[in-house]
């Protein structure tokens, strides 16, 4: 997922933060953009990408 998104969005930072339960977010400047917990699953191929340039 991170080198899904280094590659499609310029001047990314991925930050990979290790917890547990399996909590799986992502936030693009603060705005969260997608969530695991919320959606109970993990994302497609693609699918943060659509949502990153949709809010963009």
């Amino acid at each position: 997922m991170a080198d899904e998104l280094k590659k499609g969005v310029e001047d990314v930072n991925v930050e990979i933060v290790e917890g547990s339960g399996g909590v799986f977010e992502v936030t693009a400047n603060g705005t969260l953009i997608y969530s695991k917990k919320e959606t109970g699953r993990f994302p497609e191929e693609g699918e943060i990408l659509k949502s990153i340039n949709e809010t963009s």
